[in-house]
């Protein structure tokens, strides 16, 4: 949770939500990618759309990218018991 707890300290500090914040990084990280958050509320779209005003200094990118290292929130998506209910052939 070190992880988490560090990008809503970011948040806090530049007066966004930890999501936005987690947005706004994978914008900063190049053209060939392309966040697609998902949602049910209309409310969240906008909120997701605000991230792309975002700027993120150097000190804050580098925070962000040296917390969220490759395989750093690596696991399963969901439980064994769920994995089986899916068409992974």
């Amino acid at each position: 949770m070190r992880l988490v707890q560090q990008v809503k300290e970011i948040a806090v500090a530049k007066g966004t939500t930890p999501e936005q914040i987690a947005l706004a990084w994978l914008l900063h990280q190049g053209n060939d990618i392309v966040p697609i958050p998902g949602t049910k509320r209309v409310a969240y779209v906008e909120e997701n759309a605000k991230a792309s005003n975002i700027v993120l200094n150097t000190e804050e990118l580098d925070r962000l990218g040296e917390i969220a290292l490759i395989g750093s929130a690596a696991g399963d998506r969901y439980t064994q018991e769920r994995m089986n209910w899916l068409d992974v052939n």
